[in-house]
């Protein structure tokens, strides 16, 4: 295929995607229809049938990526009806790409296309949550850094700290950080919170926060309050994760 041939495609797929109001990504089925060569709706309508049933096999939600939409079309008298069109995402678009007629440029083309903005969007997602977590360990170790001044402040003995983050862990674990470090294959320098998923980062920092504040506002003279009021906080963080289904000593490592 030349390159310009190549370059025009191109545009006219990326001319033709369109976004709603929450920023999706879309095409119309019927512009789509065009740029895969099919000059016939009811032809194309069985190349995305075939595509509805690879994606349900693929265990996707069929109405999340095909949605069923009308719009008004001008007609030659210059009265206008109402027809039927799809909204598809960038896979149901791919699935009908790797459903169409193989002979047909087009559908080469958009095979290609597809598939490779498909990956795109699927490592942007990855380099967004990998950035979600660095941003909720640095925030954890700010409180953290801000809790172990805290004790220090309120019972003289900063040593106290890695004694009360350690109650707290096995709090919210409902076993031992040295057993959550060996579950989790964590080496034995590393802080546990380096390994830990997101959800777990934001649990122990929202826990560590109420600590924090509590421990201020009543004044808590020893390492036992202290303790006491962080085992109470993860305990109540534990149990909001395992009432929504998530139970944190289940969880894979970040």
């Amino acid at each position: 295929m030349k390159s310009e041939t190549i370059l025009s495609l191109t545009d006219n797929f990326e001319g033709h995607s369109q976004q709603t109001d929450s920023g999706v990504e879309f095409w119309l089925a019927r512009d789509l229809q065009y740029l895969l060569g099919y000059s016939e709706w009811r032809n194309f309508l069985l190349v995305i049938n075939k595509a509805k049933a690879a994606c349900e096999v693929s265990e996707h939600c069929v109405d999340n990526h095909f949605v069923g939409v009308n719009k008004m079309v001008q007609l030659g008298s210059g009265s206008e009806r109402v027809i039927e069109d799809i909204m598809l995402t960038r896979y149901a678009c791919y699935l009908i790409a790797q459903n169409g007629d193989p002979r047909k440029q087009e559908i080469a083309f958009a095979q290609t296309y597809f598939a490779v903005q498909t990956r795109r969007a699927e490592i942007i997602e990855k380099r967004l949550l990998e950035s979600e977590r660095v941003n909720a360990r640095e925030k954890l170790k700010q409180t953290e850094k801000e809790l172990s001044a805290v004790i220090d402040e309120l019972t003289g003995g900063g040593q106290n700290f890695a004694l009360i983050r350690s109650k707290g862990d096995e709090a919210l674990f409902g076993r031992a950080t040295q057993s959550m470090k060996e579950t989790w294959n964590v080496p034995e320098k590393r802080p546990l919170a380096d390994f830990a998923p997101t959800i777990i980062l934001k649990a122990k920092d929202f826990a560590a926060e109420i600590t924090i504040h509590n421990a201020r506002t009543h004044r808590m003279g020893t390492e036992g309050e202290i303790s006491e009021e962080h085992i109470t906080n993860n305990k109540a963080v534990r149990e909001t994760l395992i009432g929504r289904g998530i139970r944190p000593e289940s969880l894979s490592l970040g």
